[in-house]
């Protein structure tokens, strides 16, 4: 089965917290504190490859979760770090979290990308020492690892995609010109999934096709087969748009399809075509010559129109070197300038590591900040150690004095980014 959108739940590996851990051996006076790091949670990896057809595999497989570190132990030791999750999805996926906002676009084979970060182990005790500190009794826990929901969708990188209303002849003519074999028959969407074939065009050139799946009158708004395979046509170089010759009408097939493509999210009514009138066999040049007059009142005055037959294969030699010639000149206008000195730099706001923010609530005080709730997720709450730790880090970054000036009283509760669990209480 063709699976081309799956949605998943991506979990990088937490963190291993540290150890505390003081030196007890014979004849070792003051041993000292001895704790070690935890180790690093794992990545959650994304990789593609051209070995992958399809995201079957996350059909049912909807939790990604990379190793954990290890928490660390005595005699210094460092936890061990959790090993990354390489996961290996098709070339032309794309991934997006829950809300759209685009996070990778892999369309090159091997292309990789670390789409969850794994957290940093806590440090142990030995980490602590000072001149001040020599017996220091806190550790902190490991960071957790990325938590989120993920969208990948397959966008096949095709140089040349196959249109048309269904029985319109597409996969007959990819069984023809190429090696692929498609399921042929004589109703209405007989191709369920989009196919592939190779199609070699003169020496030492080929090109892929798609046979993109019929496409009805509503396609664009899930009618049909849907909107679900249009997204196939959007990295092509030319759409081939094949009409049937004994098709009702012939300007409302090419109007429909068009209209379709315009409906689209993205307007793929623009790209390059060509228009193949289909299954000419036993059909009079005079009736052909008119059907192509009563295109060419519609269909943009640059688009070439061909006659062609699968079954005894006219016209397919012309065909494809149309196609060819369209595909590389697609190809030489893509080609972006190695240096764009005159482009003008973007300037965008980050946030400052060290910003906090401090707002009142009905359940208490609560402090906002990337460094801050870093720092506090690594704190062990009801350790009386580990919160005296997190109360200097509050001192020194001047929370604490924001807090008496937002009048904190005794018994208030101060707690971290959204997290109302673990908490301080003044």
């Amino acid at each position: 089965m063709f699976i081309d959108k799956v949605k998943v739940h991506v979990v990088a590996g937490d963190g291993g917290n540290g150890k505390v851990s003081f030196r007890h051996e014979r004849y070792v006076d003051r041993g000292g504190p001895d704790g070690g790091d935890g180790g690093d949670g794992g990545d959650v990896v994304v990789e593609a490859s051209r070995n992958q057809n399809t995201l079957a595999t996350y059909r049912y497989q909807k939790l990604i979760k990379a190793e954990d570190g290890e928490t660390g132990g005595t005699s210094k030791k460092h936890g061990k770090n959790g090993k990354h999750l390489v996961i290996k999805v098709p070339v032309g996926t794309v991934i997006a979290d829950e809300k759209g906002s685009l996070l990778a676009d892999l369309h090159e084979d091997g292309q990789t990308f670390i789409l969850a970060h794994g957290g940093k182990g806590g440090f142990g005790n030995a980490h602590f020492i000072s001149s001040t500190r020599q017996a220091p009794r806190v550790a902190e826990k490991g960071e957790k690892g990325d938590d989120f929901e993920a969208v990948l969708e397959l966008k096949m990188i095709a140089d040349v995609g196959l249109i048309g209303l269904p029985n319109a002849g597409k996969s007959t003519l990819l069984s023809v010109i190429s090696n692929a074999r498609p399921e042929i028959g004589d109703y209405p969407f007989t191709t369920l999934t989009p196919n592939l074939g190779v199609v070699d065009i003169g020496d030492n050139n080929s090109l892929l096709f798609a046979d993109i799946p019929g496409l009805i009158e509503g396609a664009s708004e899930g009618k049909g087969l849907g909107d679900q395979f249009l997204r196939h046509v959007e990295r092509t170089s030319v759409l081939v748009h094949l009409i049937d010759v004994y098709a009702d009408d012939y300007v409302t097939a090419y109007k429909t399809i068009i209209k379709e493509l315009a409906a689209y999210s993205i307007d793929l009514s623009n790209k390059p075509q060509i228009v193949a009138l289909t299954k000419i066999d036993g059909v009079d040049s005079e009736i052909l010559d008119d059907i192509k007059k009563q295109l060419t009142k519609v269909i943009p005055k640059s688009t070439p129109v061909h006659a062609i037959s699968s079954k005894s294969k006219t016209g397919l030699q012309e065909l494809l070197f149309s196609v060819r010639d369209i595909v590389a000149t697609h190809r030489k206008n893509e080609v972006v300038p190695e240096a764009e000195t005159d482009s003008i730099p973007v300037i965008r706001h980050t946030a400052d590591e060290d910003e906090w923010y401090v707002h009142k609530t009905d359940i208490g005080y609560q402090v906002t900040g990337r460094k801050i709730e870093r720092l506090a997720s690594r704190t062990r709450f009801g350790d009386s150690f580990g919160e005296e730790r997190l109360l200097d880090i509050l001192k020194k970054l001047g929370i604490l004095r924001e807090l008496r000036k937002q009048n904190i009283e005794p018994g208030d509760h101060v707690y971290f980014g959204k997290n109302e669990q673990d908490y301080l209480e003044y």
